[in-house]
């Protein structure tokens, strides 16, 4: 009798547990209301409602803040465990980190938190990425040294460098790790997720096309001291000088195929154009918008314009300018002038690149880039073969015209 009373009264107060939990869970979904509205308007949303109340309560507002602002396939389809397994490892690394510790909550639930970048694979990156980074960063004490270790190392500890002969663009980590390269898109994810992976606040950033309609690009920012900062994998001598910023400065913030943008996660004003999601023919208004993102190319027009200034001011600078012909000995009239693709190099650090002036472009026009005085940098460029060419060039104290050629 008395073994059946004590069994009675355990079954009622798990019972009253399991109640007071549950009104407490339905609470907080009432109370928020875009987590209610994600939750009921998913195909699941018993499962998501058991993932909530299965969580650990120190873990839960992470968990319902993703879950409120993911995409909707995201939530219909991805992987709960998986999901659950991001929110405990960002929050543990958040608890390490001093850096982690300090930032906005903001901040850590948009640039943290969040399991992806782009459209990539979601995959299980946090848990890899911390165990090849942790090493790294653990005898910082900073953010920005923090910052530095990790787009020091990452060539080395992840195997993956640039190559346009990957298999895809929009590569997740392991996809890159796997295959060993990746082009610029996929090493940025790559870049934010490493960073993320030991709390450092990091997004993805980038431009349908540049000016010249050579393409897209994309790179990657850091949060440091209160502002997002410019970098990208391979690491360049100063955060916010990267080899694109004269490109950056012509940017077009009102045009959306020559804007630069940065992703969002959560509540956002505008959404990143995907350009690898459609073919060449794809409009831009076309393409998939279920990713957030705010156009930040003013801040990119003023930032390179003010370095140059700088450096114009300082001295310390002068022009480099290339102009490209089909062939040797030939070069006096509009039609010997081609649009040759050309990027410049100062060691392993790329310092610019761009599209020489093609036939019907003023014969006074030339692809200039300023440069630091008294250096020499190496041109790499293709022939008509497809072949890589390379020329060095010793860049004294005054401007400097140099002809490459395609044949």
């Amino acid at each position: 009798m008395k073994k059946n009373l004590i069994l009675a009264i355990i079954l009622i107060a798990m019972t009253v547990a399991v109640f007071i939990a549950t009104t407490q869970l339905n609470a907080a979904s009432s109370s928020n209301p875009e987590l209610n509205e994600a939750i009921t308007s998913s195909t699941r949303p018993e499962a998501l409602q058991k993932l909530l109340k299965q969580t650990d309560k120190k873990y839960r507002d992470e968990l319902a803040y993703l879950i409120a602002h993911m995409p909707a396939a995201d939530r219909d389809t991805m992987s709960l465990a998986l999901l659950a397994e991001n929110v405990r490892l960002a929050h543990l690394v958040r608890e390490q980190y001093p850096w982690a510790q300090a930032l906005p909550e903001e901040v850590y639930l948009t640039d943290v938190l969040p399991y992806y970048v782009v459209d990539e694979v979601r995959d299980a990156w946090r848990e890899e990425l911390y165990t090849l980074f942790a090493p790294a960063v653990d005898t910082c004490s900073t953010l920005e040294e923090a910052i530095r270790a990790v787009n020091s190392h990452i060539p080395a500890l992840t195997g993956v460098h640039y190559n346009t002969l990957r298999e895809k663009t929009n590569q997740s980590p392991r996809e890159s790790m796997r295959q060993g390269m990746a082009s610029c898109t996929g090493l940025s994810i790559l870049l934010v997720d490493a960073y993320r992976s030991v709390g450092i606040p990091a997004r993805f950033v980038g431009t349908a096309s540049w000016h010249d309609n050579r393409g897209n690009h994309s790179w990657t920012e850091v949060w440091l001291d209160g502002q997002w900062r410019v970098t990208e994998y391979y690491f360049p001598s100063q955060l916010d000088h990267l080899w694109f910023m004269a490109d950056a400065a012509q940017a077009n913030p009102a045009d959306r195929r020559y804007a630069i943008y940065a992703t969002r996660f959560g509540k956002a004003t505008d959404w990143f154009p995907m350009v690898w999601c459609g073919e060449d023919s794809t409009a831009i208004e076309d393409l998939p918008r279920h990713i957030g993102a705010e156009n930040v190319t003013q801040h990119y027009i003023d930032l390179a314009r003010e370095q140059q200034k700088t450096r114009i001011e300082a001295g310390t600078h002068t022009h480099l300018r290339i102009v490209g012909y089909a062939k040797r000995g030939a070069t006096t009239q509009s039609a010997d002038r081609v649009a040759m693709g050309v990027d410049i190099f100062h060691g392993t650090e790329q310092m610019g690149g761009g599209l020489t002036a093609g036939p019907h472009r003023d014969m006074n026009d030339y692809f200039s880039l300023l440069l630091p005085k008294n250096a020499t940098y190496e041109l790499r460029y293709y022939d008509t073969a497809g072949k890589l060419k390379t020329e060095a060039v010793t860049l004294g104290e005054e401007p400097m015209t140099v002809a490459i050629y395609q044949e």
